[in-house]
């Protein structure tokens, strides 16, 4: 979602219970690659492993110290009435899709030798895409106030426009950064067949990038001049 300034009260804060669990969540999605792989003795998922638990959970603290509330916001229940009824399915399809089955099949690849092994400057060409990616992702969040984990207008917390940082760039800054990543584990981790669930996961960011621009071009005010003044949603140049 897009961010600005003013908001009307005290913002909520997370319980540090829910600080733990989604610790637990960025350590499991390694761990299931390397339970499928059946060995842990692969040392570009050990950086991968280091670049989501760094973007994922490291990236929420500075965006939750830079905006006191961004964090309880994002963990808001999926049900509340003002969430569009079309993203109470692609927000949590779209969390499931860019992460799990990505290193099922990546683990299961690296087992059972589906794939050839890539030449090292393409397990290294992968990582710096994820790392791009990532980082791109991340900046977005710190800097965007409002980047709620569902797609509703926040009436209740002052919403307005944010065209800062990366939103001077993309209007979707951080769907741009998860895309590149994607092509990145496809390289990093020398799995042709994982670019078959990164397509699923780019479809779905595809399809929730325009239904959200179509959402805040309606509802938002001041969205509508923003995205003529930056063109693009994910990819410069293109769309």
């Amino acid at each position: 979602m897009t961010a600005g300034e003013n908001t009307p009260k005290t913002e909520k804060r997370i319980a540090p219970i829910k600080w733990v669990l989604l610790g637990v969540v960025y350590l499991v999605i390694p761990a299931i690659l390397w339970l499928c792989a059946g060995t842990v003795r692969w040392w570009q998922s050990w950086v991968f492993a280091v670049l989501i638990v760094l973007a994922g959970y490291c990236g929420r603290i500075l965006a939750e110290r830079r905006h006191p509330g961004l964090m309880a916001e994002r963990t808001e229940p999926i049900a509340r009435e003002d969430v569009k009824p079309w993203d109470r399915i692609l927000s949590p399809l779209m969390s499931v899709t860019v992460s799990f089955p990505l290193v099922i099949v990546a683990g299961l690849d690296h087992r059972f030798g589906w794939s050839a092994a890539l030449p090292l400057w393409l397990n290294l060409l992968g990582l710096l895409l994820i790392a791009l990616g990532y980082g791109f992702a991340v900046w977005a969040l710190v800097e965007n106030k409002f980047f709620s984990g569902v797609v509703r207008i926040q009436t209740d917390r002052g919403h307005s426009v944010c065209d800062s940082g990366p939103y001077r760039i993309l209007r979707h800054p951080g769907y741009a950064g998860e895309i590149l990543a994607l092509a990145g584990v496809v390289l990093a981790l020398s799995s042709w067949w994982t670019a078959l669930p990164a397509l699923v996961a780019l479809v779905v960011t595809v399809l929730r990038t325009a239904l959200e621009d179509r959402t805040l071009r309606s509802e938002l005010p001041g969205y509508q001049q923003y995205a003529e003044r930056v063109r693009y949603r994910l990819l410069p140049g293109i769309w």
